[in-house]
């Protein structure tokens, strides 16, 4: 004989244990805890369950906490998306054009390095990453217990844990994803390969060879073989050049953040440990003040929030939160007057007042414009300046087009970055990635399942890097970064360093870069003169 139980204006029949079958979520956007959840039983109390997201004996610990303690609502440390996600059920689209602005594309690889880490531990203890979530839910679900979901907005504490990270801090974190990707000196010398076959086609482009002159075989190989022959030469030689100057540093930088296999051999159910879930908190405070607080402390205290409400409300809940959080959380529940306000914990971060990162664009763009404001002042000829200008068109669309069709961007989209490559000269701001994103968007879409394709990728410890690599740029996340951020690397090559040696090619009418320096001087006096004038 089953009974009926009024579940906050819901009327179903329950489970034979006065509980209803149906479980009712709340979620982070609930005004209060009464709006999602069952009628509270009325002896409001919180029992915090601590556990590590990629153990077996944790799962078999939440199920046997909920069972004994019967509370009335299971709370699990995940927001909405998350939650989706571990039922399986259709991810969120991203909203990719957040990705195509500056900054937001360095917090998805944060975003990206925290769930590969994580990843990768549950691929070497053989379970799945928040599987102790997902007991709990399921264990609620089974016994027809309310569930709310405690975390922040997964977007919100990766924002503000990229702004509170120095810039050494960011460095580190890209440089081990970067690591992953295989042995460090093939990454370093495929990098170095891929920029040197750049250089190579602009210098061969406008500059002529840089390395084996044009008529060196011209006395060993016949007419114009030689001349063919060298030129295939220096392509070759400009090539390696460049991959050993770029790649062996690049090799040397991620061989430090390339870890060894000790995790392999580590107790996995010590990370319950109180001492020893203290000591690597401790740890990770010492690499990021900052980051810790975004990750650690802020969601302590986040989740600290809702819990409280729960509790007020009248519910006995089972709260089901990382290890790592378990002390924070319990100290603000015994002392809730603590607790910070929560219109400190949400929103987004502004990181620094002044950006370094808009500072450098700003200068650089200050520089090209004075460069050719000063050769107009100077008296340069409009012949002398289309050729300069045409040049820096030239070697942006070469360079940043090209970049961007190596990521495997459409050919329109590779044409929009090399069209408005040189704006990113003028207007540093206005990354010429942005546009090549943007196209690319009409024939792509992201969500956030491409990050759990990318990891199982990274995870193929066998496959050779350019496997991994092409496999990875069929990932459209993955591909609509690379292609932003490659098309903005080739405009910034082109801009910053092929254009400056060109210059005296270009200008050897005019008597190359001392023709060059005596206009630009004419120009300053020239320029002082007028403000003086005017002021």
């Amino acid at each position: 004989m089953t009974g009926r139980r009024d579940w906050g204006g819901w009327d179903r029949p329950d489970n034979g244990k006065g509980r209803d079958c149906v479980t009712r979520v709340m979620t982070e956007h609930a005004e209060s805890a009464a709006d999602d959840l069952p009628q509270p039983s009325g002896a409001g109390r919180v029992d915090v369950v601590g556990t590590a997201h990629v153990s077996e004996h944790s799962v078999a610990e939440v199920e046997s906490a909920i069972e004994e303690a019967d509370p009335d609502v299971v709370a699990v440390e995940l927001d909405e998306g998350r939650y989706r996600q571990i039922k399986g059920e259709t991810p969120d689209d991203l909203d990719a054009s957040d990705l195509l602005r500056g900054n937001t594309v360095f917090q998805f690889l944060a975003y990206w390095m925290l769930s590969y880490i994580q990843t990768r531990l549950g691929e070497r203890f053989d379970i799945q990453p928040g599987a102790d979530m997902k007991a709990g839910i399921d264990t609620a679900e089974r016994l027809g217990l309310g569930v709310a979901l405690v975390d922040r907005d997964i977007q919100t504490t990766v924002q503000r844990f990229w702004a509170r990270l120095s810039a050494v801090e960011k460095l580190t974190l890209v440089g081990s994803l970067a690591a992953e990707l295989g042995p460090p000196l093939t990454v370093g010398l495929t990098f170095g390969a891929v920029l040197g076959g750049a250089v190579a086609i602009v210098a061969g482009a406008f500059a002529g060879p840089l390395i084996v002159p044009s008529g060196a075989l011209s006395g060993v190989l016949p007419g114009g073989v030689g001349t063919t022959v060298a030129g295939l030469l220096d392509t070759l030689l400009t090539i390696c050049v460049v991959a050993l100057a770029v790649g062996i540093p690049i090799a040397a930088v991620l061989t430090r953040f390339r870890g060894g296999e000790e995790v392999e051999e580590f107790d996995v159910e010590r990370l319950t440990d109180t001492d020893v879930v203290s000591a690597m908190m401790e740890e990770f405070r010492q690499f990021s003040p900052g980051g810790a607080e975004a990750l650690i402390d802020e969601r302590d205290a986040f989740i600290a929030h809702r819990l409280v409400a729960l509790r007020e409300a009248g519910y006995h809940v089972v709260a089901v939160v990382g290890a790592g959080h378990r002390e924070g959380i319990e100290r603000y529940l015994d002392d809730p007057d603590s607790l910070p306000p929560m219109e400190s914990l949400v929103g987004t971060e502004s990181g620094r007042r002044v950006s370094l990162y808009k500072l450098i664009g700003y200068g650089f763009g200050f520089v090209f414009l004075a460069f050719f404001g000063l050769l107009i002042l100077g008296g340069a000829s409009q012949a002398v300046l289309l050729q300069l200008f045409v040049a820096l068109v030239a070697v942006n669309a070469v360079l940043a087009g090209g970049l961007a069709k190596v990521a495997g961007a459409h050919w329109s989209s590779a044409l929009a970055a090399g069209a408005f490559g040189w704006l990113t000269s003028l207007f540093p701001l206005l990354a010429a990635g942005w546009f090549a994103g943007y196209v690319e968007l009409k024939y792509i879409s992201v969500n956030i399942s491409d990050i759990a394709t990318l990891n199982e990728i990274l995870n193929d410890q066998e496959s050779p890097i350019m496997d991994l690599v092409a496999r990875m740029r069929q990932v459209p996340l993955f591909r609509l970064i690379l292609v932003v951020a490659l098309t903005n690397v080739g405009s910034a090559v082109a801009s910053y360093v092929v254009f400056p040696m060109l210059i005296p090619y270009i200008s050897s009418d005019i008597g190359g870069m001392a023709g060059v320096s005596r206009l630009l001087w004419q120009g300053v006096r020239e320029g002082t003169q007028i403000l003086v004038g005017v002021l």
